[in-house]
């Protein structure tokens, strides 16, 4: 698979919640850094940290570019508190090798936040 049907398959899988299928998108050499909390997890911590996320709902791709062994996507994520339903956005940048992720930087952001000058999005 090349970089770009990775990123869409390994959506396709979360959003699932085939925490089983998972790992084997994941290279053994994989590595997950999040750098907003400065988390980082190998192949089995990563698929146990989806897995075990309270209140996941849904990721969604919105965006994506690809170009040999990079891709990088930008996803709408939901999930809840209780009754409570949150609304995120996450840009996903991959290194594929051998067909198989081997490098995946996050970057997480609640949606719908005030912007400095007070605004909200629409």
């Amino acid at each position: 698979m090349d970089a770009a049907a990775v990123l869409a398959r390994l959506v396709a899988v979360i959003d699932a919640h085939d925490w089983v299928a998972m790992p084997a998108l994941l290279h053994e050499d994989f590595v997950c850094r999040l750098v907003h909390t400065g988390e980082t997890f190998d192949r089995d911590g990563w698929v146990r940290f989806n897995a075990d996320y309270p209140g996941f709902d849904r990721i969604v791709l919105q965006d994506e570019v690809a170009a040999g062994e990079r891709a990088v996507g930008r996803a709408q994520v939901t999930g809840f508190t209780g009754d409570d339903r949150h609304h995120f956005e996450v840009a996903m940048f991959l290194t594929v090798r051998d067909g198989l992720i081997v490098e995946n930087i996050e970057v997480w952001a609640e949606a719908g936040q005030i912007a400095p000058d007070g605004t909200r999005p629409a």
